[in-house]
């Protein structure tokens, strides 16, 4: 018995199961869990500072830790995002004008297309609305500024004063400055849910517009 296949639906079958499948990373990064790797020596083992600095610095840092798991876990959360997004609309643009030409009567070849400017479509929408690349950017320079900064305060204390106190109150300032500049960036980047909608709207259009 011969069996007639469907090219057309296996194309569909397959590109919504590579589509799920390359989408496990995004989804491990919403639920999974976020762990900071050890730094070395912290500010306990530190020589530059009194048995005072040290206390204040250590319990700075532990009241912190909150923050930054926080940042870590949303910088890869929308590095995963970004690069998932990239990697289904690039190629999309591209292919979707070689299949109206590769298209037949069959309707599963048009709903192959539709299916692929759709979800191309909702990608788009949602990468701009939720503006994934500069919340990437946000949390990942927040996150490396506050290391540059402890770091610093570690092996170059002298950077942030001559006396300690100096050192402890500008090193504190510079933290807290970060954390707002964080906290503005990721409130910037927050849209609204007309927004959301607005957006949509237009990626959604957008392939009809092209016809």
């Amino acid at each position: 018995m011969n069996i007639v296949v469907n090219w057309w639906l296996v194309a569909i079958v397959v590109y919504v199961t590579l589509a799920v499948a390359t989408g496990v990373p995004v989804l491990r990064a919403i639920f999974g869990k976020i762990v900071l790797h050890p730094g070395g020596p912290n500010f306990e083992q530190s020589k530059h500072f009194t048995d005072g600095a040290k206390d204040a610095l250590q319990q700075h840092y532990d009241r912190i830790r909150g923050t930054l798991g926080f940042w870590k876990k949303q910088a890869e959360l929308y590095r995963r995002a970004h690069y998932y997004c990239l990697l289904w609309t690039i190629p999309s643009s591209v292919i979707i004008p070689f299949l109206a030409q590769a298209s037949d009567a069959d309707p599963l070849s048009r709903w192959l297309i539709t299916v692929i400017s759709a979800y191309s479509a909702i990608l788009l929408a949602v990468h701009r609305s939720f503006k994934i690349a500069d919340n990437y950017r946000a949390f990942r320079e927040g996150e490396s500024n506050f290391y540059d900064t402890y770091r610093r305060m570690l092996d170059r204390p002298h950077a942030f004063g001559t006396t300690e106190d100096e050192r402890l109150d500008r090193y504190f300032d510079e933290v807290e400055n970060l954390r707002k500049f964080v906290r503005n960036a990721e409130t910037d980047n927050t849209p609204s849910i007309e927004q959301a909608k607005s957006q949509v709207s237009r990626e959604g259009d957008s392939p009809r517009s092209s016809d």
